[in-house]
């Protein structure tokens, strides 16, 4: 067995402490190992940098000496003790979804991070008693008894965040017999009427879609931060969802976004907790585990995260078109689509998957693939007489491989979509999953054949329309933050990261997007700080009037359409 008891000292300190006990050891030495990484987040983690002093112990207390053999494995001579005791404190000061977190108002614990397992226990149980404060309330998917917490194996440790304090407030709701419970913790005023009338409405369809649901129970676990927020993790039994401000909970964007976050999060439940690709069936938590399906277990959970709110009613037409004409700006905005595709950047994920990394390198497997969920969703909608769809490959999936523990490959994938449109898609995963090919054309006909409009429309700042490049604020000055390759803002030599300050010497006061209009039909110079160096830039139209990026706009008024036929089939 493995026992690990948790507690704080300081907790302003950041510090997690583990006092870790191995049990029925019958080797001269064993190895522990932290977790290389973490489900839900598909890149090395180096969760070993935060443990700070490892001392191992025998039975009667006496020290044992022990050698790292890499950067997360401890190799520990036993001495011929049966049982060790294994100390070592864990630091984290960064609150989100998959970190841990510990202050004077709360424990919050995701084990992969700091949990030890060694190889051949991984199956046996796995006991935590928590040291904290009468008063906290502990949440977890996991067997809790007291403050006591029991996993039967590392796998669902690993994947079951804890949650403790005194301020989670709590309610739930049932759908076909099971129980979704709605933890909130953190300053806040949840509205839990309205928000289960919303959550019943997209889980009810969620069941509905997949037929059954593989757990008895699911956690919702927010974790509500004062300021501007948005972050979800998914677990087998539950998801925790860092989002904020607090006092926007039940309302506006804040809502919504909630809204979007756990849809996606509780259709994960099915799509990458139990319906995997055979490179991470098991787990292997000391590695990276490539695969190049993430346009699977990502995209399509970002489609249908969006879609079933809309059949779900949670959702109007409009705001479902907001969320996919975003997903179509970050694809059109994004030149990395030309240079690796949205299967190697699943690959890649392992490498930079979650940061902007390398200009124009890669691309993403939740926008990206989203679209191609989108797309072979309507082409087999409109090949099999509307009589299939990608729900029913989402079926087959979990039916023929997530019930039976078995994963699938990229090979199992192109075979389904192809079994139900009933026509060859080679073609399609071929250039557009697997290559670079332009989305532009195949998704103009889906548009075109579910009787959406989609209109491109040049973009509203001069920057972007006339030159090429895009920027956010900073201060009262901007900042550029993407390029247009071979634009007129490349060719002048402005880079990512610069800072602008001036245009035509008129110091900025966050009025740069003002100034550029005024100026559009002069010759603008502009003033930027580039690696602490004042430099003045001419920015010259490109003489062919190209337009460099655009807003895109969806619409559909006439719901007797095929259209209307594609919302019922997914509803």
């Amino acid at each position: 067995m493995m026992h690990y008891k948790i507690y704080l000292k300081n907790p302003q300190s950041h510090y997690i402490y583990i006092d870790l006990t191995v049990s029925n050891i019958t080797t001269n030495f064993i190895e522990l190992h932290l977790p290389a990484w973490r489900p839900g987040r598909y890149e090395l983690g180096n969760f070993a940098k935060n443990i700070k002093r490892v001392d191992a112990f025998d039975e009667n207390k006496k020290p044992l000496a022990y050698h790292k053999t890499n950067t997360n494995t401890w190799h520990i001579i036993t001495n011929g003790s049966k049982s060790i005791i294994v100390t070592y404190s864990y630091y984290t000061s960064e609150i989100n979804a998959g970190n841990c977190f510990a202050d004077e108002n709360q424990l919050y614990i995701n084990p992969v991070h700091l949990c030890m397992y060694e190889e051949s226990k991984i199956n046996n149980p796995h006991v935590i008693d928590l040291e904290i404060p009468d008063s906290y309330k502990i949440i977890t998917s996991l067997a809790l008894h007291n403050k006591t917490i029991t996993a039967p194996n590392f796998d669902e440790l690993a994947d079951s965040p804890i949650m403790a304090s005194a301020n989670i407030q709590s309610d739930f709701y049932e759908v076909n017999g099971t129980k979704f419970w709605l933890h909130f913790n953190g300053e806040c005023k949840p509205d839990f009427e309205k928000i289960k009338i919303d959550f019943i409405k997209f889980t009810t369809t969620q069941l509905a879609f997949w037929g059954s649901i593989p757990v008895t129970e699911y956690h919702f676990m927010f974790q509500v931060l004062p300021f501007k927020f948005y972050h979800g993790v998914e677990h087998q039994k539950s998801t925790v969802i860092a989002i904020g401000p607090g006092y926007n909970l039940n309302s506006g964007v804040t809502y919504e976004s909630i809204l979007g976050v756990s849809c996606h999060e509780l259709f994960h439940t099915w799509n990458i907790k139990y319906i995997r690709p055979t490179e991470m069936l098991p787990y292997d938590f000391s590695k990276e585990n490539y695969a190049r399906t993430g346009f699977v277990y990502e995209g399509f959970t970002t489609y249908y995260g969006d879609l079933l709110l809309l059949t779900s009613g949670v959702f109007t037409n409009e705001q479902y078109f907001e969320t996919l004409e975003e997903r179509l700006d970050k694809h059109f905005h994004n030149y990395g689509r030309f240079n690796l595709s949205v299967g190697a950047s699943s690959f890649d994920t392992w490498l930079d998957g979650y940061v902007p990394g390398a200009p124009y390198r890669k691309t993403s497997i939740y926008d990206e693939g989203n679209l191609i969920a989108f797309m072979l969703d309507v082409q087999i909608f409109k090949f099999s007489n509307h009589t299939k769809g990608l729900k029913d490959v989402c079926q087959v999936l979990y039916n023929q491989f997530g019930k039976l523990n078995k994963g699938y490959s990229e090979n199992d994938i192109i075979s389904i979509c192809e079994k139900m449109a009933g026509v060859s898609l080679g073609s399609f995963f071929e250039k557009y999953v697997f290559g670079t090919d332009d989305y532009e054309a195949p998704l103009t006909e889906c548009f075109n054949y579910l009787n959406i409009d989609w209109i491109k429309k040049p973009s509203l700042h001069v920057s972007e329309i006339l030159f090429g490049f895009k920027t956010i604020d900073f201060g009262q000055n901007r900042k550029i933050s993407l390029i247009a390759p071979y634009s007129p803002a490349w060719k002048a030599g402005l880079s990512i990261g610069d800072e602008i300050i001036a245009v035509n010497g008129y110091t900025l006061k966050n009025d740069f997007n003002d100034w550029m209009a005024y100026f559009q039909d002069s010759e603008i110079i502009v003033t930027i700080s580039s690696s602490q160096c004042l430099k003045q830039v001419k920015l010259t139209k490109n003489e062919k009037g190209i337009t460099y990026f655009h807003s895109n706009k969806l619409k559909n008024t006439d719901l007797v359409d095929v259209y209307s036929d594609w919302i019922s089939f997914n509803s």
